[in-house]
């Protein structure tokens, strides 16, 4: 690899690093970077790069949440171990809908599409922030989350197959809709990235993906 590839590598890995943690859609600021200084790989190269780039986001989430997602904890009495398993069960419950959109529907990369989709959820935000503004959050804590809650959370997550939408955006603005708190929703998402991260690696790694969705 020549100086200018990797000039062109951590500069897209820079871009990550800082969209992976705000809520706007990692993936889709790295194609528009990649249209400009397109790096000089075979597609199947780039498309697995886009991948594994973002496998540190996934273990961030682990070490920083740790201590609250490991139930298996000595210094965790019962009753913690409980809420603990009771949250993963409401995360499951939150990826169901991602996991069959990712089944049923199928979206091609077009930095056109990013493009859009970037500015109409930028716009989206402004909007949902205005709007509960002043608001009193029916759902404050983790543990006030409801299956029902997460199921809808989870319905929000599925408009990320959309190229250039936020996984963590869009569980943000509809745990905002349904009443939890923004620390709460941003707590939910994190936890939420886990399963999805991996498992969207993982499917797309093994073709799995390209096997079971519909032809475009």
């Amino acid at each position: 690899m020549d100086i200018i590839e990797l000039i062109k590598v951590i500069i897209i890995g820079i871009v990550e690093g800082i969209t992976e943690w705000l809520p706007i859609s990692s993936t889709g600021h790295m194609l528009l970077v990649d249209e400009f200084i397109h790096m000089n790989v075979t597609p199947e190269f780039r498309e697995m790069f886009l991948y594994v780039i973002q496998l540190g986001a996934i273990l961030a989430v682990i070490i920083l949440f740790w201590n609250k997602m490991w139930p298996f904890q000595s210094k965790k009495k019962n009753g913690k171990a409980k809420e603990t398993f009771v949250l993963w069960f409401k995360v499951i419950i939150a990826c169901i809908p991602g996991f069959v959109a990712y089944l049923l529907l199928d979206f091609v990369d077009n930095c056109y599409v990013v493009a859009a989709a970037l500015i109409v959820y930028g716009v989206l935000f402004i909007v949902i922030e205005n709007w509960n503004r002043g608001r009193e959050p029916r759902v404050k804590t983790l543990e006030e989350i409801s299956y029902k809650d997460a199921f809808i959370i989870g319905l929000f997550q599925a408009l990320s197959i959309i190229p250039g939408t936020s996984r963590s955006g869009s569980t943000i603005i509809g745990g905002l809709v349904i009443g939890v708190s923004r620390v709460t929703a941003a707590e939910f998402t994190f936890f939420l990235a886990v399963p999805v991260m991996v498992g969207d690696k993982y499917f797309a790694g093994t073709g799995f993906l390209e096997l079971t969705t519909p032809e475009a």
